[in-house]
């Protein structure tokens, strides 16, 4: 996979060859890279679109994730962009296929704003589980080292689990910080790749930051023991036994007792 995925980077830096039209963001969990481009939308006019693909090790094998951003998109079309290069990319497994999406919006996104469900912003946004194979919920556990800008930071990461439709805990224990997400699998994907390639914090100096030291714990398909969270929670525990009934009281007691507590130690 690794040299298909070179390949490819190759072709795409050869094609994308403007400043910053193509730029590599990640490689600590397969390979995570942006394409800034510009494709006709209503009026005919051009829209810039900033495209983010995360490559994971399977990749061809597997759908790649999609991120989709633009300031002349409403959240509502952005997703319906992303719902529908998912679709165009179940036709392109085991092939690379990130230049033939690209092409693909390019020629199509006049149509998908068009349709009546994405033209005005207000109608309901497909699901991601329809257009993917990763059917059903998912729960993820995320440990993050620190957060400098926290009132900022926090903000970011419930608008975030709002616009994607994640439900779970944003969960502060002295200096132990999980972020527990529950939902469709390819949502959280998504949160990752934000999560990764925004910036999100500040570092020393104050200067706007990515964030580079998240680590995902867990991750796994829900149980039938497993709670269902009805909403994203930021939540403060004065003790780890506080911590602890919050994870057993979502039937997430392994969870707590194989990742969490060694945190602590």
């Amino acid at each position: 996979m690794a040299g298909r995925v070179r390949d490819e980077l190759s072709a795409l830096a050869a094609i994308f060859c403007g400043p910053g039209e193509c730029e590599v963001l990640s490689r600590s969990d397969g390979t995570v890279f942006r394409i800034l481009m510009k494709a006709e939308g209503l009026m005919d006019a051009d829209i810039p679109l900033e495209l983010v693909f995360h490559l994971t090790v399977n990749y061809p094998s597997c759908l790649p994730g999609i991120s989709v951003n633009s300031e002349h998109l409403t959240r509502a079309q952005s997703v319906a962009v992303k719902e529908k290069l998912l679709q165009q990319a179940e036709n392109l497994l085991s092939e690379p296929m990130v230049h033939e999406l690209v092409l693909w919006v390019q020629q199509n996104l006049k149509h998908i704003l068009n349709q009546p469900e994405t033209g005005s912003g207000g109608g309901k946004c497909p699901s991601a589980a329809s257009t993917t194979v990763d059917d059903g919920l998912w729960i993820t556990l995320l440990h993050l080292d620190h957060m400098r800008a926290k009132t900022k930071y926090v903000k970011t990461v419930q608008k975030w689990a709002s616009d994607l439709r994640l439900t779970g805990r944003l969960m502060f224990m002295g200096k132990i910080i999980l972020i527990l997400l529950q939902g469709d699998r390819n949502s959280i994907k998504e949160y990752l790749i934000l999560q990764k390639t925004s910036k999100v914090d500040v570092d020393s100096s104050g200067k706007k930051c990515k964030e580079k030291m998240i680590s995902v714990l867990f991750e796994t398909k829900v149980q039938t023991e497993h709670k269902r969270f009805l909403a994203f929670e930021v939540k403060e525990y004065s003790s780890l036994d506080e911590l602890q009934k919050e994870f057993e009281t979502a039937g997430l007691k392994k969870l707590f007792s194989e990742f969490v507590l060694g945190l602590v130690k």
